[in-house]
């Protein structure tokens, strides 16, 4: 089957282009494997990692149609949040057996990573500082009052900071209340997913820049890339949204585009003027709200705007509208700095269910796939990868048959209807964020 949709993420990320340049891995002969997996984003790198410790004789390609962290791995906000974060339930938390399952999920990605970090000496502004869900409105303070309650409820530690407290950390005054959970993990993420390619073990053999155009499903499987023909025995998906270009989902999978920017540096001055801790990292009380994030290199970050884009890819027009409302976020919560530049401006995918379910296990004979993280992606997507690969070792965990019990993403209604149904709903939902975009 012909693929008709490829990646084709734009150079614009700021996380990339404040890390030195790279040149990006190419296919080379032999063009045969034990396993190829397509999609090196967190879950492709964690499947591959972990597959080639259960099987170290076996070949194993890594293969992308871009380079790592150019798609949605270096492109998210660089929060690894253990807790549950349900957005279709009213306390962030919803039931309980499947929020202490997240939960067990989330933590156990961190501590992989953490591992893995520790082992490889990977730099990436690992920080281990926790989050704030930041509310600006009486709806905003609402909502933090039902995640307090759901937080109660799971048993889990919190902190509610007044506006006092958070104008001490965060340096703005624009900020009634927060709560603050001590579990989130801030780091570079175009950075993690670099550093974890360049330490993916021997027998596994990354390809950048080699999009698959065409799929033969049989024994062996044939992948067509511009680079040669892939033969192999058994194929792993993980290229959430793309699953669809594959045969797999239809129209299940809901490409959601959210677009950040991030500043120059600030100078010492600057620094000074705006005043609080180092860096620090800000989720909103209204999802379409406004993330903020202090970087540890002293830049600000800002992420409030959403679009649908049904091919996977964005476009210039959006993301020049996206500009203007980060820099209104920017400039209405630090007043105190002037003429500070927004340098970069960029899209990134969330791979959405209907049911805010993911996809995880066998998809057809010899092929196996996970993804559809629903905007958790560096820690959903890390764990998922790893226990991929477990599964196919044999292996057998508690959090493995959580993640096969699930139901897969369920279907959406036809196109257009579908088209028209999701961009009224986010514009709908952006404009009434109002004050907490």
């Amino acid at each position: 089957m012909q693929i008709r949709n490829l990646p084709a993420d734009d150079g614009s990320s700021g996380w990339i282009n404040v890390l030195p340049p790279r040149e990006p891995k190419r296919l080379a002969p032999p063009l045969e494997a034990d396993w190829v997996i397509v999609g090196a984003g967190f879950t492709g790198l964690a499947a591959a990692r972990q597959l080639a410790l259960h099987y170290p004789g076996d070949r194993i390609l890594l293969i992308d149609a871009q380079r790592v962290a150019d798609g949605a791995s270096g492109r998210n906000s660089g929060f690894l949040i253990d807790l549950p974060h349900d957005l279709s339930a009213p306390d962030y938390i919803g039931d309980l057996v499947a929020a202490r399952n997240d939960m067990t999920l989330n933590r156990a990605a961190t501590g992989y990573l953490r591992d893995i970090l520790k082992k490889e000496d990977i730099e990436c502004h690992w920080r281990e500082c926790g989050k704030i869900q930041g509310a600006v409105s009486t709806s905003g303070i609402k909502v933090l009052d039902a995640y307090r309650s759901g937080l109660d409820r799971l048993g889990t530690e919190y902190r509610m900071m007044n506006s006092d407290t958070l104008e001490r950390k965060l340096g703005t005054s624009y900020y009634r209340q927060g709560l603050f959970t001590p579990g989130t993990v801030l780091v570079q993420p175009a950075a993690l997913a670099r550093g974890l390619a360049n330490a993916l073990p021997q027998n596994v053999q990354l390809c950048e820049q080699t999009p698959v155009t065409q799929v033969e499903y049989g024994t062996p499987i044939t992948l067509t890339t511009p680079g040669g023909t892939i033969k192999t025995g058994k194929l792993l998906l993980t290229t959430n949204a793309f699953a669809k270009e594959f045969g797999f989902f239809g129209n299940a999978l809901l490409p959601v585009f959210t677009y950040g920017g991030i500043t120059r540096q600030l100078t010492e001055e600057e620094q000074q003027l705006v005043g609080g801790d180092p860096y620090w990292g800000i989720i909103p009380a209204d999802p379409f709200g406004s993330t903020v994030r202090r970087t540890p290199d002293q830049r600000i970050l800002i992420r409030n705007t959403f679009s649908y884009n049904p091919t996977g890819r964005s476009t210039d027009a959006i993301r020049a509208r996206a500009r203007d409302h980060i820099e209104k976020g920017f400039k209405a919560r630090f007043p105190k700095i002037k003429n500070i530049e927004i340098e970069y401006v960029w899209g990134g995918a969330l791979c959405l269910s209907r049911n805010h379910a993911p996809y995880f296990g066998k998809l057809r004979d010899n092929v196996y796939g996970a993804g559809c993280h629903n905007g958790l992606g560096v820690t959903k997507g890390t764990i998922a990868g790893k226990l991929l690969a477990d599964y196919l070792a044999g292996e057998d965990s508690e959090m493995l048959r959580y993640m096969l019990s699930r139901p897969t993403p369920s279907a959406n209604p036809p196109r257009p209807l579908l088209d028209i149904g999701i961009k009224m709903t986010l514009l709908y939902n952006q404009l009434k964020a109002g004050a907490e975009r």
